[in-house]
């Protein structure tokens, strides 16, 4: 139970996928982190790409990034939705320049994108929306986990592992 005492916020909103939203929740949960689920709003239950549900605890308006240690962003199909609302790119921002973990996988640096916090970082991602991190002024590498300042990325579900031990790992240096 190494991460006693830290809360983070996992976004959630519909078409995120089931393995990216649920894995480092456990993950988390099981080093003693609390994660709240932050939903956008839209929905009080979100459904994931494979059908696994997800129920929000709270709205990204309701809370502040000062309430969390880190805020993970899932892939899918939800980041193209997440980054639509304000109040999710106010929280991804301020947690940013608060110095907290910011973390996101497969198509999640779009939400890092739309909150304007990559320029000048090294990142990684699905490889379909490398282009888009690139144009965004950060730089692209072909890697299962990227840290980079308080960001950490990464690809795919496959490279979960590696993922969550770079989270848990950030988490345990605050």
């Amino acid at each position: 139970m190494t991460l006693k005492g830290k809360k983070c916020a996992m976004l959630v909103e519909e078409g995120f996928e089931d393995l990216e939203l649920w894995y480092p929740v456990i993950r988390l949960r099981e080093e003693g982190a609390e994660v709240v689920l932050v939903g956008t709003g839209s929905a009080t239950t979100y459904r994931g790409k494979y059908g696994l549900s997800a129920t929000a605890d709270v709205t990204a308006g309701e809370v502040s990034a000062s309430d969390f240690a880190a805020v993970l962003v899932p892939g899918g199909w939800a980041p193209d939705k997440l980054r639509r609302y304000p109040e999710v790119l106010d929280l991804v921002a301020a947690a940013y320049k608060e110095g907290k973990v910011i973390a996101a996988i497969c198509h999640a640096p779009w939400v890092l994108i739309s909150a304007k916090i990559l320029p000048g970082h090294t990142v990684t991602c699905v490889s379909a929306i490398k282009d888009d991190v690139e144009n965004a002024g950060a730089k692209y590498v072909d890697a299962e986990v990227v840290k980079s300042g308080n960001i950490i990325t990464s690809r795919t579900p496959a490279d979960l592992p590696a993922f969550c031990r770079e989270i848990i790992a950030a988490l345990r240096e605050q």
